[in-house]
Formats: structure tokens, sequence, C-alpha cells
């Protein structure tokens, strides 16, 4: 499932609409079972050995061996009632090889010893030499040394699925009796937690193993007016983390309270649903904005969608380069921009980077899927695009001498291709609160959380939606608003961007399900910012006339 799907999904709340079960791979096992060690690394080892003996002895040049094991556990909940409980495991090989100039690639599921990882070696060298035929360029690698064993483990201090289902049951039910305490009618809250236990090893010499650890506690509110049967809901502020059960464990000295909760290291479940309950009845009687210029002040919670759509998927080369095309096109920014060096992305207040390396986001490994160490790196600097995001066979086409390390694939089974970093929004370096950002504004909405969005097939124009608005009258908030979107084009909105906020208010926002290629990869990224002002920006009223 994408990201997309699960938006849609986790917004019906009202009346008939439920959650419904969400789809996932690997075979059902019982919690007791995700706790299990799985596969010795010296296994693994012997295992990988035999997949680069056979493929070089096939005439492989280049060869990686993935062996994964993926672990999710979903609970889902709706209003006093336990909807669904999804413990599953998969376990599998990946052989990927270049044979005469071409990519092969060749997969065993539960794989136990040599002979089939072998095995798989082999086929994928045959698949490689029967594609060659129809190459037209051999594949050029970017350099990558080898980097002997290694390892890699997310610094979580909790394992989410060391704790009792019963514990993450009573949490979740305590959380819709908060929402319907406070005078929800409607109310469904999941936890999300996947544990992803990755070896790599590659005719390069790495012999990589890596324990990633994710989780996203979320919730939709709902709540009708008995009158005219209209409603209105909000989804949960929670960011999806890389992270374990600690995330849940929020302590209060990290939180600063303002119109909304801001989050520190944790996250209040409990809090947040109170307060979504409280401003679902809010907006039922909000006012409905009137159409017009705005100064738009869009906090982290809202912004990191703004950027994954208008930023991070345009600078992903495959899509420039007009390989890849699936959910939402290609890229309007294309090579010759980048090549002019002064193409403008943006004000000299926007800053973006790419990072593999940010503690405690979805997107944190110490190697990529193709053994390659991880990094931080500029895309846009001070409003001018200078770098795109690139794996082993896509560096040499921008110049670069080596990857970028941003490969992954979603499972053992799937082939590892080039995937959106954690793409973040720099701080801005003048000390600024949101107050600062508020104080001189005359007419602007803040907005707070993300909600429904378009954009075209160049990732160029573009709505957004929201959760949370609150209308700006000479520098203080005048009350809550609904019905607002705003629409823009990338390089317009973020010509825009005239303040942003400093480290202090910096926070992750990110996607648990972002959907790419065909056949569809789902993969988890975040994305960083502070609370930035943007002047001027179009707003609509997306109040449907009846």
């Amino acid at each position: 499932m994408n990201r997309r799907d699960f938006i849609q999904l986790a917004g019906m709340g009202a009346g008939a609409f439920m959650l419904p079960t969400i789809p996932v791979s690997g075979r059902p096992v019982s919690p007791e079972e995700l706790l299990t060690s799985g596969v010795d690394v010296a296994i693994k080892k012997r295992l990988a050995d035999a997949a680069l003996n056979a493929a070089k002895a096939k005439g492989a040049s280049y060869t990686d061996v993935r062996i994964g094991r993926y672990l999710n556990q979903y609970v889902m909940t709706r209003e006093d009632k336990v909807q669904n409980i999804v413990n599953t495991e998969s376990y599998g090989v990946g052989v990927r090889v270049i044979a005469d100039g071409c990519w092969g690639f060749a997969a065993v599921v539960d794989a136990k010893n040599e002979a089939q990882t072998a095995r798989a070696a082999e086929e994928a060298v045959a698949i490689a030499k029967a594609n060659a035929k129809l190459m037209k360029e051999p594949v050029q690698l970017a350099p990558q040394k080898g980097y002997g064993e290694v390892s890699w483990k997310a610094p979580i201090q909790k394992n989410a699925f060391e704790v009792p289902i019963q514990e993450k049951v009573d949490l979740l039910l305590g959380v819709n009796a908060a929402a319907m305490k406070n005078g929800a009618n409607f109310v469904n809250s999941v936890l999300f937690m996947v544990n992803e236990q990755k070896y790599f090893a590659s005719s390069d010499g790495s012999y990589i193993d890596q324990d990633v650890h994710r989780i996203w506690p979320v919730f939709n509110v709902t709540s009708i007016d008995p009158k005219s049967g209209k409603f209105e809901t909000r989804q949960s502020l929670s960011a999806p983390m890389g992270m374990g059960y600690e995330y849940l464990q929020t302590n209060p000295k990290d939180r600063v309270t303002g119109i909304t909760t801001r989050y520190g290291k944790g996250y209040d479940m409990l809090e947040d649903v109170i307060a979504a309950a409280q401003q679902t009845k809010q907006k039922l009687t909000a006012k409905s904005v009137e159409a017009g210029k705005y100064d738009l002040i869009l906090d982290p919670s809202h912004l990191w969608l703004t950027i994954h759509e208008s930023v991070g998927h345009p600078l992903e080369l495959d899509r420039v380069l007009g390989y890849e095309a699936n959910f939402a096109g290609t890229s309007f920014a294309t090579l010759d921009k980048w090549k002019s060096k002064d193409f403008n992305y943006g004000s000299n207040q926007v800053t973006l980077f790419a990072d593999k390396t940010q503690e405690g986001s979805l997107g944190a490994v110490g190697w990529d899927d193709e053994g390659v160490k991880t990094k931080q790196w500029d895309l846009v600097k001070d409003g001018t695009l200078v770098n795109y995001q690139a794996i082993r066979d896509q560096a040499a086409i921008i110049g670069e001498k080596e990857s970028h390390g941003c490969c992954y694939a979603d499972s053992w089974g799937s082939v590892q291709f080039q995937r959106m970093a954690n793409v973040s929004l720099a701080p801005g370096k003048e000390q600024l609160s949101v107050e600062d950002m508020i104080k001189d504004v005359k007419k602007g909405i803040y907005i707070i959380g993300d909600g429904s969005f378009s954009i075209d097939q160049q990732r160029y124009n573009f709505q957004f939606g929201g959760q949370l608005f609150y209308e700006i009258k000479d520098g203080k908030i005048a009350g809550m608003l609904k019905d607002v979107a705003y629409q823009s084009n990338t390089q317009e909105f973020w010509n825009s961007c005239v303040k942003v906020c400093d480290e202090r208010d910096y926070r992750l926002g990110g996607s648990f399900f972002d959907g790419k290629g065909q056949p569809m990869q789902v993969s988890a990224v975040s994305h960083g910012s502070s609370t930035a002002r943007f002047n001027g920006v179009n707003v609509i009223n997306t109040a449907r006339k009846i």
C-alpha cells in the first residue's frame, strides 16, 4: 500500500467508513515469532559466498546478494473494538548481477542452504546474458570500495515487538475512549511497527548486517453536527519515525504547547487525540475561507508533504531522465536546468538537502541496498538547483564519482532501485519563533497537518490542503478556518519563501508507505523542516456547493 492509499483509508472515519485490513506481504506468524533471532550472521555469509562464487563462475562481472527478514506488526482499532492484529514474517535471498554489461536478478524464498543461493545466482546471470542481447549501452557503475564485515543497528531504546499486544491494544482503546469522551462520534487508531533485518554482500568485498526499526501511531477522529449531518475530521499529528516503542513514552519536559501540541523526541498520542476531538467540533462551526492571496505560515507537520511532492520526487534522477513515471510522472527539473548552474528553484532562504544518516528518521541506515555508505548532500543551495538523488548506475550521468547512497528495495524478492532519501528544508539562521513569524503578517493563514493534495505529471503545478487552519489578522490568530487549500507551482511556491524558523523548531514528518515503480515498491522516508513563511500564495475555497 502506498501513502496516498493509506491517507485515503485513514480519512474514512464517519458512518459506514471503516479502516479495512491493510495488505502486507509475508506469512502470518505469532507475536512470539517476531522476536526470534532469525538466521545467524555466519550462516548468512556462507549463503552469500555461495551466490557470489556461483555468479563469478558463470561470468558475472559484478554481484550483490541481499538476505532479508522483514517483520511487520499492525494493530488496528475502532471506537471500543479491535478490528485486526497482523503479524507477518518474510524471509528470502535476492541476487543481482551484471553479466555481459547488463543487469540480471533472481530470488529464492526461505533459502536454507548454499545450493539454493548458488542456483539463484546462476539464474540471475542467465537472465542478464539474455537481456544483454537487447541492451543499447552497458551498465556503468560508480566505483565502490568494499567495507569487509560491518554492521549497523537503529539506535532504538525499546523494541516495539517486545511490548505485549495487550499493552498496545490498551493504548489504542484508551486513545479512542478519550476521543469519544471529548465529543468525537467516530475514531479509528492504528499502530504500525516494522523491523527489517538486512544482510548485504557484494563482489566489491562488503558484508553488511543491518537492523532497521520503524514505528507509526496514527488515528482519525470524526465529529458530526446532528442537525445538518455535516462532519469534520482530524488526523493525528504524529510523525512516523525510525525509532522503537520509546517514541510513545513522552517526557512532558520535551513538549512546548501552543496552538497545537509540538512534540520533541516522543509523541503523546492521548494528548493529541483529546485536542483532535475538540478541534473537529470547532471545525464544524469554523468560518469558511474567502479565496484570495494570503501569506502562509506552514507548520512542519504540514510542510513535509509539500517537500515530499515538490522537491523529493522531482529531484529523483530516474524521474528526471524519464526512466520512471509512475505515481505522478517524471520531472520539470531536467538536466539542462541543473547544467545551467543558476536554475532558480526557490528564494535565497531555501536550502534543501538529502540525508540518509539523520538519527530517528525513517530513511536512516548505515549503508544502502547497494552497499554504499550513506551521507548528506545538498539538492538546492540558497535557492539554486545543485544536485539530484542518484545511485551507482546513474552517478556518471551527472558527473558524480560515487553514488549518493539512496538505493533501496522493499523486499529480498524486489530489485533495488533509486528511492528518495530523507529530503528536508534547512532551518533558518536567524533566531525566529512561530510567534515571530506571525506577528507582522497582515493577512495570512497558519496551516497545521497534512491533507489532500494533487500535483501534475511534471511535479510542477500543485494544490495542498491540511488538517487545521487558523486565520491571521494584523499579526494575531483571529480564529479557525476551514475549506482551505493553496495552489501554486514548484518554482513560484519556493520563491515565495521569505522566512524559516531556526533549528529549535526543526521537526520531522514523513511517509510510512511511499509507493514507486512497477511492480510497485513501498518505502519509508522522512522530511524535516522548521515552520516557514510563504508570502502571497493563492488560496481557494474547497467547499462543495449544494
